[in-house]
This record gives C-alpha cells, sequence and structure tokens, in this order.
C-alpha cells in the first residue's frame, strides 16, 4: 500500500487570490463534499434522536450530558492511533472501512431501538462505537483535503468542509426533531444509517494518485511518537492545543446541556431543541462565510478571543433566559464563534504542518480539543446534576472568559503559510561499508568555520536548526566549539538506523531549507560544510556492525 509522502495535485501560483468556492472547481471535492453533506445531516439527525432518547430513558441530567462525552472520548481517546494510521495507510481505504463500519453500528441501534431493548447505557455505548468509527474516519478525512485541492486552496477548502457541515447543523436538527417526534427515534438511527451510502460509493470510486514513498512503512508505535515529537518541537502547534482543549473544555458545555435547557428551562419539546440546534447551526453558517474576511481583516488572536467572548455571552443567556427565542439568538452568536475559532485552528494546524506528518498532527489536535469537550460535558453535567443547568453554564460562561484572558500569554501565530512542500534535494551517499536499512546507531557530524563577529547569528540560527533536527528525528543534537581552533564549530546528532538517517532527511521542506542556507552565508570556509557520517560499533569485534563491500579493500 502506498504511503502518501506529499500532495498529489501541484500547487498553483500563491500570487492568485483564492476565492471561497475555487475548491469546488476540483471534482473529487465536489463528489465528497456533497456526499459528506449527506452523511453530516444523517449523524445531526442521529444526534438529536439520541440525545433526545436519554431524556427520555435517562435517570439524571448527568446521563443525559454525558452523551456529547461518549461522541467526544473516542477522538480523544483513539485520534492519535487513527492519525498514525491516516499517515501510514492509503487514506482513501481507512475512510472506506470507517464509513462501513458506522453504518453497521447504526443499524445495530435502529433494531436495539425497535425492539425497545436500548437502556441508557447501551445508548451511550452505541454512541461512543460511532464515533469509535469516527475519529479513525477524521484524520484521514481531514489529512486529504491536501490530496483533493493544491495547498493554497487548503484554507478554503477547510472553510466549505465547515460550511457544509454547518449547513447541514442548520436543518438537520430541526428535521431530526420532526422525525423523533413523528416517527420516534428508531426511525432517526434508520435515517443516519442510510446516510453513509453515498459517501461509501464516492471513496470506493476515487482512485487518488497518490506519490509512493520508497520506504518502508513505519510500525504504529513509531509513527505516534514521531507525531508526539513533532508536536513537542513546534511551539505555534502547542499554542494551539493549548487554546482547543480550552475552547472545547468551556463551549462544550452549551451543547452539552442544551438538551436540559430546552425540557427544563425553556419548557420545550424534541422540536423545540431540533430548532435551537437549528440556530446553532445558522450562526454556524455564518461565522464560515464570513471566515475568510475576517482572516483578512484580523490578526489569528483576535479572532479566537472574540470567539471565547461570543461564546461566553451564548452560555450567559442560555443559562438566565426563559424563552426559547432569546436561547435561539444566543445561539446564532455561538455558532458562528464555534465555527471561527475551531475552523481557524485547523487551518492554522494544517498549514503550519507538512504532509508526511499531518494526518497525526491534526490527531493530536482532535485529542486536545475533543478531549476538553468530554471532559467539560462530564464536569458541566455533573454541576448540573448537583446545582442545576444555570448554574453549570454560568461557571461555563466564566471559564470562557479565562481562555480568552490566556491569549494575553500564549498568543497565537499570525497568518503565515511556510512552504512546507518536501524539499526532495537530498540524495542517500555512497556508503563504503555495506549496510542494511536496520543497521545503527549512526552518529552524524557536521563541521563549520565561524568567524567570530558572526558568532551571535551563528548561534541564533543553530537554535533553530536543533528544533528541526529534533522534530524531524534526530537525537542527542549537540553543538560544540573547538578549543583549539575556536573558528571551527561541530553540530552532531544520531539516529537509531540508517532507515531512521534516511528518513530524518527526507522529511526536509523548503521552509527548513532557508535555515541550511542562512547557516551556509555564514560558513567561511573554503569548502562547503564537511559532514561526516559514522556507524557506532562495541569493542566487541564480534558486534561488528557493517561489512566492507566486496569491491573495497580496507
Amino acid at each position: 500500500m502506498p504511503h502518501d509522502s506529499g500532495p498529489a495535485i501541484e500547487d498553483e501560483p500563491s500570487s492568485q487570490r483564492i476565492s471561497a468556492l475555487a475548491p469546488f472547481q476540483h471534482g473529487i471535492f465536489r463528489a465528497v463534499w456533497s456526499a459528506s453533506l449527506v452523511s453530516n445531516l444523517g449523524g445531526l439527525i442521529q444526534g438529536v434522536g439520541a440525545a433526545w432518547m436519554m431524556t427520555q430513558i435517562a435517570t439524571s441530567p448527568y446521563q443525559v450530558a454525558l452523551v456529547q462525552a461518549s461522541t467526544t472520548l473516542p477522538i480523544m481517546l483513539f485520534a492519535l492511533v487513527a492519525g498514525a494510521i491516516a499517515d501510514s495507510y492509503n487514506r482513501r481505504k481507512v475512510m472506506l472501512i470507517a464509513q462501513s463500519f458506522m453504518l453497521v453500528v447504526s443499524l445495530l441501534l435502529m433494531v436495539f431501538t425497535h425492539l425497545n431493548l436500548l437502556t441508557p447505557w447501551l445508548l451511550l455505548a452505541f454512541t461512543f462505537l460511532i464515533d469509535c468509527g469516527t475519529a479513525l474516519n477524521s484524520p484521514s478525512w481531514q489529512a486529504s483535503v491536501g490530496d483533493m485541492v493544491p495547498r493554497n486552496k487548503v484554507p478554503a477548502a477547510v472553510a466549505l468542509n465547515s460550511m457544509g457541515f454547518n449547513l447541514t447543523r442548520s436543518v438537520g436538527p430541526a428535521l431530526g426533531g420532526i422525525i423523533v417526534a413523528t416517527a420516534g427515534a428508531a426511525a432517526a438511527f434508520a435515517a443516519n444509517a442510510v446516510s453513509y451510502v453515498g459517501l461509501i460509493v464516492v471513496m470506493a470510486r476515487w482512485k487518488p494518485n497518490l506519490p509512493v514513498s520508497g520506504l518502508p512503512r513505519e510500525s504504529l508505535g513509531a509513527a505516534m511518537g514521531a507525531g508526539l515529537r513533532y508536536v513537542a518541537m513546534s511551539p505555534h502547534i502547542g499554542k494551539v492545543l493549548v487554546r482547543g482543549f480550552m475552547f472545547g473544555f468551556s463551549a462544550g458545555a452549551v451543547l452539552a446541556l442544551l438538551p436540559l435547557v430546552t425540557r427544563d428551562l425553556v419548557k420545550g419539546g424534541a422540536l423545540t431543541y431540533g430548532i435551537m440546534l437549528g440556530a446553532f447551526g445558522i450562526g454556524a453558517v455564518i461565522g464560515a462565510l464570513t471566515s475568510a474576511r475576517l482572516r483578512q481583516m484580523l490578526s489569528s488572536e483576535t479572532m479566537v478571543r472574540s470567539a471565547f467572548l461570543g461564546f461566553a455571552l451564548c452560555a450567559t443567556v442560555a443559562a438566565i433566559s426563559p424563552a426559547a427565542w432569546q436561547v435561539a439568538l444566543g445561539l446564532l452568536v455561538g455558532g458562528a464563534c464555534w465555527v471561527t475559532a475551531l475552523s481557524h485552528f485547523n487551518v492554522t494546524v494544517q498549514m503550519s504542518t507538512p504532509r508526511w506528518v499531518v494526518g497525526r498532527v491534526l490527531s493530536i489536535y482532535q485529542m486536545a480539543t475533543f478531549g476538553g469537550i468530554a471532559l467539560g460535558s462530564w464536569i458541566w453535567g455533573v454541576t448540573a446534576d448537583t446545582h442545576g443547568p444555570s448554574v453549570a453554564l454560568l461557571a461555563a460562561a466564566a471559564t470562557m472568559l479565562v481562555g480568552a484572558a490566556i491569549g494575553f500569554f500564549l498568543p497565537l501565530p499570525q497568518h503565515i503559510a511556510p512552504n512546507l512542500d518536501p524539499l526532495d534535494r537530498w540524495r542517500e551517499p555512497m556508503l563504503a561499508l555495506d549496510l542494511r536499512p536496520r543497521s545503527g546507531p549512526i552518529a552524524v557530524m557536521i563541521e563549520y568555520v565561524i568567524k567570530e563577529e558572526d558568532v551571535p547569528e551563528f548561534l541564533k540560527v543553530m537554535t533553530e536548526r536543533g528544533r528541526v533536527r529534533r522534530r524531524d528525528g534526530a537525537r542527542n543534537w549537540v553543538l560544540a566549539r573547538d578549543l583549539e581552533h575556536p573558528e571551527v564549530w561541530m553540530e552532531s546528532y544520531h539516529t537509531p538506523t540508517w532507515l531512521d538517517y534516511i528518513r530524518h532527511n527526507k522529511r526536509a521542506t523548503h521552509a527548513d531549507a532557508e535555515i541550511t542556507e542562512r547557516i551556509r552565508a555564514l560558513h567561511s570556509g573554503t569548502e562547503r560544510p564537511r559532514v561526516r557520517r559514522m556507524i557506532e560499533r562495541p569493542t566487541n569485534p564480534n558486534g561488528y556492525y557493517g561489512t566492507p563491500k566486496p569491491h573495497e579493500e580496507h
């Protein structure tokens, strides 16, 4: 199975102004977007059915809030594994497996409901399993955006995906409410099962022309470790994770407790609940349509901070308003803030991550955000069980204000789009020893000659170089200075095997090459910086690593 190591479509000139609808010029994006629209509609109908069904069979508000927790917990638990799978296997086939699994579970949920066999904990189990499929599908789906459209259209494609989901959110919940009120929850679950069919057909017919890597596939453990290491060495992404977790933890309270707000505070039924979710969806569509314009006018931090403040207003209105129409107006604001924040987080992650690791980084972002939603749903559910939904929502609103204030200490980066396409300049050197891919450890040393007046700038650039080296898999990175010849500096690092050394160099991007060029400009030697590659060996002769090639004499 080919390993996807880069975008399948060549970029168009970045100087062109990208229309918000430009991704629709690509047939596969149109087909997948349309099929996803139907699938999302079914998922929202199923969500209304599950949430309202729980209000009928649950014994406490705690169980009602756990419906949302059960839909977000799988992403927190399994997203990293799913991200590693998305970067290591054929993403189209992964999505086919995930969609088929969700279809089967949805059919089982429909049958159990129709036979009156559903209990609160069994309902939670079914929703958990459905969203296990979502957890498997999501990193492959989001990472595949770059396989459907050129890189410079990815922000527009992400915004269109958000708009598509929220178009269905504007009508899906109300439709779900009508279906539940007239035909029962089993009909809602049946509608969801049918909605998977179109997307399965589109995915089965899609034959992407993906580049094939000559390297063997990484093990899942190594792939997950590489993803975690990349995130740990990428400060901008770390900021997104913190803010995403805080947003999910606080803002998720509104959707988790909305069934209780509908039933207990505004005295409504299933249709009222669906209409309120529809108002949230309409607000989200407005947010998706205006996000591109806002990105041109406002800084990243201003957008996200405003989303926190707007959602705090939404939660406050839901807590204190006695009328459904007032809560619906607050949900319009909340929906716009929801999609503004989450789509901005998503775009920042995608545009800050090269293709070889984008599935894993997106999955870690989802773990943070949806982990916050799951934890918040549980905490706000316990609070509502003890003190009532109004108190829980007001506490969540106060937490959102804290989330906005965090921006003063961890501001998000400005809108940047570094060139993260593979550099593809490195070529495997000719070796005198006959190494195998698993031979190692490998020690690499690079010698520079730096003038005294250039040392401060050299140290500054090498700090960035060390971060990039470690991010891409190097270990024990060290910069040393010769005591007898102070103009000589030695950069050294290790990789566990020769194959890991090849992977490390293949991961270089055009943005990384800028660092290399800055270092070479400071190098004052008559020749290029000298690179030495060595294999470590024990002193025991029986433990010799590598043998001379037959045609070489040593």
